[in-house]
């Protein structure tokens, strides 16, 4: 006797078979939720990087709730942030950028009581928390569920719609859905290794170049979007020393020669940058570099630093006694805001003329690096540029107005606030850079270099510069 024929899955999405006892159902695909949470279950039981998680977890989530928003907050720092890190239904650059306190908005209540907020009018909850930015009021229904660690909470996932009656609000299926959903993401967070206060407190001291191997996430802000890979390299300056100055034994003519052709050399760069800033519509953002381009056409500048080295005091030691003068001006006039900024800015031309007069090789950078420091300056667009850097990672001490100008024109992906970044990064390792979602991985893994070369492709880069 030949086998039943099975149940026409397009008819009948459901194979019923009797068995002892009782009879079994096998629920074939046509279910749009159930296949969502299957598939979903899928692609989170495979170990993946971090960055891999973030990208897809909320777009399958969103998909599953048939929520227009779906939110991954991660908790970071001391353990009393919460960070957006992963996101669909928002403007990309929320991510990093939304932060809340634990306890905050209804996403920090859920966090804090470690029990799901709802809300079918979210405007009008005594705990909404709302961003100028997101234009969040769009979708008020609301469901924020707690990511449980071993220890405490991991972070939270937040799903959203608009106000629909065919959707109407979250019911309790939903709440509990989206909580064992959160379980599941719980594990592939954990593996991220994020440095929280309790692990900087035990962080290393500083390492030799590319010493390092273990891996270890930093999170910051991101500031220019992009993702790259690259050896770290830290922003550095040239050497003002005496007896250091390779140009100190030429003849003075010579001297006098470089030095003049630096300054023509930076007049075109600085006058570049203004014309690039003006391209880029920043307008009196990048009113800064008006005053580089004063400084460059300043004759007393010029002839004070050609009369210093025609004395031979050579090229390095002449701009810095310049800067030096400049600075000692602005001391003694108290309170004179321009003149100290204006010192400031000749101090760092003066460095980057010595660059380009002498070349100081070890102020300089190796080739398609990600650049490291506690902030960015003129110098690195007229002289660090010139390693074609991949990336750039900034502590928490970047700060200031010209910091957002300045990456831009320099336009590569860039983070900025990234605490302890020195403790954990050494010259020479191996980092890959999430300007996304605002991660510096240092020492990644070969999954995290291979999910980075199929972003690449996917976007059309067949490069991981």
């Amino acid at each position: 006797m030949s086998p039943p024929k099975p149940p026409n899955a397009i008819a009948d999405r459901r194979a019923t078979t009797t068995i002892r006892g009782g009879r079994a159902t096998v629920h074939d695909r046509g279910n749009k939720r159930l296949d969502g949470v299957l598939e979903f279950v899928a692609f989170a039981a495979k170990p993946m990087p971090l960055v891999s998680l973030l990208d897809e977890a909320p777009a399958r989530i969103a998909a599953i709730f048939e929520a227009d928003v779906c939110s991954l907050y991660l908790v970071e720092g001391d353990g009393n942030e919460l960070v957006m890190r992963g996101n669909v239904g928002f403007a990309p650059d929320a991510l990093g950028q939304v932060r809340l306190a634990i306890g905050e908005g209804m996403t920090g209540e859920a966090v804090e009581y470690l029990r799901p907020v709802t809300s079918d009018n979210a405007g009008s909850h005594r705990s909404y928390k709302h961003f100028d930015d997101l234009g969040e009021e769009r979708f008020p229904i609301f469901l924020s569920v707690p990511i449980r660690g071993k220890s405490g909470p991991l972070g939270a996932l937040v799903v959203q719609r608009k106000e629909d009656a065919a959707r109407g609000q979250f019911e309790d299926r939903d709440i509990e859905l989206l909580t064992a959903l959160g379980a599941i993401i719980a594990a592939g967070i954990r593996h991220a290794e994020l440095i929280d206060t309790e692990r900087d407190k035990h962080a290393p001291s500083p390492r030799k170049a590319g010493g390092g191997t273990r891996k270890v996430t930093l999170t910051g802000r991101p500031f220019i979007s992009g993702r790259a890979l690259g050896a770290i390299a830290a922003l550095r300056r040239p050497s003002s020393a005496r007896s250091h100055d390779p140009t100190q034994n030429r003849d003075v003519k010579d001297e006098q020669k470089l030095l003049r052709g630096a300054f023509d050399v930076a007049d075109k760069a600085v006058r570049g940058l203004s014309d690039r800033a003006r391209a880029m519509r920043l307008g009196d953002q990048a009113g800064f570099l008006a005053t580089y381009v004063d400084i460059l056409g300043d004759a007393r500048f010029r002839e004070r630093a050609d009369e210093l080295v025609m004395e031979g005091q050579g090229i390095a030691a002449a701009l810095g006694r310049v800067a030096r003068e400049v600075t000692r001006t602005a001391a003694s006039i108290t309170r004179d805001a321009f003149l100290e900024e204006r010192a400031r800015d000749i101090e760092d031309l003066c460095d980057a003329l010595v660059m380009l007069a002498q070349g100081d090789k070890r102020a300089e950078l190796p080739l398609k690096g990600i650049l490291v420091g506690d902030g960015i300056s003129v110098f690195d667009l007229l002289i660090s540029a010139r390693a074609h850097p991949v990336g750039v990672a900034l502590t928490d001490r970047a700060t200031g107005p010209r910091t957002r100008t300045l990456l831009r024109l320099l336009g590569v992906p860039a983070i900025v606030g990234l605490e302890g970044l020195f403790k954990w990064a050494a010259d020479g390792d191996v980092a890959l850079l999430d300007a996304d979602h605002g991660l510096l991985v240092i020492n990644p893994s070969r999954s995290e270099v291979a999910a980075l070369r199929e972003y690449k492709r996917a976007h059309g880069k067949d490069t991981l510069e």
